[in-house]
């Protein structure tokens, strides 16, 4: 598969796949309005008014109280600094994730992944190469279904087929109310249970709770069940969106795709003859799996201008990655590594409403593009 943008430093699709290890933060690539409309959280995945998670980071003025060295000078601390910050604790500068944590635990994620696809599992036919103004003519420019052939053997493993159980339990369309049944909540565990017990999610655990994010792995399945899985409001009515639904199984809203960041969900319902591939702008590394592609298709008949989807990797893969950056870097670019090349990954949460103790939602995760 022919990569159509040189391998250049810090330009692959935005996804910066080059040598450069001291990556720039990139600027959005064309108009990703569809994947924004979740504010940036200026604030830590975390209570707003605590500095669990806080302590001596810099002044941000958007935050509600602080947690650096000087809020005592100040008189504007949060409550709990002195018994959070003060200390050893859960939050003390012991804890605090620096920028090269996610980088070095995305490749151990990378090397842990091996029910990703094999370069033989999966024939891509990317055919038609456009540039970045061409996306915006929704002009069909390839005849032929982007998957050739696909190893559906891959498909029955366990988290890939917890996975596919998940991808029908949402309305698409913006604004109609989402309610689970009994047996869908029962795959959304199912779902949890299966990723848990494979090494992917074990390294992220294993980062996260050395970071004393999480005291056990059950608080952190709880945690990631109520971040994916919970449901708010994206439209006019209640509960009617969530981040499992909006970046795996995709929304439709004011006649646009938006999320639909995930292929093996691409492979079914082009399979279907329910997505049409149109072009694609990039893709790349390298040939074997996972890689990452940003393309245009309509869904049915509902055009998605340009989206970023892994290619060959296992659920637990993206699942971690985008976990991973969300809880360490929320709102903003997350710098990671896989196979030494750079790769950057922008997340969304929802700031209307919480759950919990002021945690938040993800509302979106995406592979970020870049003119840099």
């Amino acid at each position: 598969m022919k990569a159509c943008v040189p391998l250049i430093a810090a330009v692959l699709c935005g996804l910066a796949w080059a040598a450069n290890e001291d990556l720039k933060e990139p600027e959005p690539f064309l108009e990703l309005e569809e994947e924004m409309e979740g504010a940036p959280a200026s604030d830590l995945y975390l209570a707003p008014n605590s500095c669990r998670g806080r302590c001596l980071e810099a002044f941000d003025k958007h935050h509600l109280c602080h947690c650096n060295a000087r809020c005592p000078e100040f008189g504007n601390c949060c409550e709990d600094f002195e018994s959070l910050c003060g200390h050893e604790g859960f939050s003390h500068i012991s804890d605090a994730i620096t920028k090269g944590d996610p980088q070095s635990t995305s490749e151990k994620i990378y090397r842990a992944d091996t029910n990703k696809a094999q370069k033989e599992d999966i024939v891509l036919n990317s055919q038609k190469c456009i540039s970045p103004s061409e996306a915006r003519d929704r002009v069909d420019r390839c005849p032929e279904p982007l998957f050739t052939y696909v190893n559906e053997k891959l498909l029955s493993k366990p988290t890939y087929a917890a996975f596919i159980n998940l991808l029908d339990n949402y309305q698409r369309a913006v604004g109609r109310r989402e309610r689970f049944t009994a047996q869908q909540l029962a795959e959304q565990d199912t779902f949890l249970s299966e990723v848990m017990k494979t090494a992917v999610m074990k390294e992220l655990y294993g980062f996260l709770h050395q970071q004393n994010r999480y005291s056990t792995e059950q608080e952190f399945v709880n945690d990631l069940k109520n971040m994916w899985f919970g449901l708010y409001s994206r439209g006019k009515q209640e509960a009617d969106s969530g981040g499992f639904e909006h970046v795996f199984s995709g929304e439709v809203k004011k006649g646009k795709v938006t999320g639909f960041h995930n292929w093996i969900l691409f492979y079914l319902q082009e399979k279907e003859g329910l997505v049409d591939y149109y072009s694609h702008i990039c893709d790349g590394p390298g040939d074997s799996y996972p890689k990452v592609l940003a393309l245009q298709f309509s869904w049915d008949g509902y055009y998605k201008k340009i989206g970023s989807t892994f290619i060959g990797s296992s659920p637990e893969f993206e699942f971690a990655l985008y976990s991973l950056c969300f809880i360490t870097r929320p709102g903003k670019v997350c710098q990671l590594s896989l196979g030494g090349h750079p790769l950057a990954i922008q997340t969304y949460a929802w700031d209307k409403s919480t759950y919990g103790n002021g945690k938040k939602y993800i509302t979106t995760a995406y592979v970020v593009f870049s003119t840099q």
